[in-house]
């Protein structure tokens, strides 16, 4: 089973930008496709965005598609979400999480690893 740590978030203005990082350790990186979720106060946990193995295919919700960037450096076994123009909807506790499999990647029932979570709070 794969470790995934999170880093990078924070308390940020809106209109600003933030990247959070996800550290992998334990299993062959490119074994997995990742994925980052997001859960606000009192709602349900949400898919955010996901890439292939190789990166050669991303995913992302309509809510933050034209914002938000998911990207993987192989070499590093580290998968990153920047989050541009960030906006007060935006705050919520990021996950990023690791799945074997390559279909379904924007449910969370797809993801067997799953990282303790990166709390971003984004101020109007």
């Amino acid at each position: 089973q794969v470790r995934l740590v999170e880093s990078g978030g924070g308390l940020v203005q809106a209109g600003v930008s933030l990247r959070l990082a996800c550290a992998a350790s334990g299993r062959t990186f490119t074994t997995y496709n990742m994925g980052w979720f997001r859960q606000a106060p009192g709602k349900e946990r949400e898919f955010v965005a996901a890439i292939n193995w190789s990166g050669a295919y991303t995913y992302y919700s309509h809510s933050v598609k034209g914002r938000f960037t998911i990207s993987r450096d192989n070499a590093k076994n580290t998968a990153y979400l920047q989050m541009d123009s960030l906006k007060p909807e935006d705050t919520a506790v990021y996950y990023c999480a690791a799945a074997y499999s390559d279909s379904a990647l924007t449910m969370d029932s797809s993801y067997g690893s799953w990282g303790q979570g990166s709390q971003v709070t984004v101020s109007s």
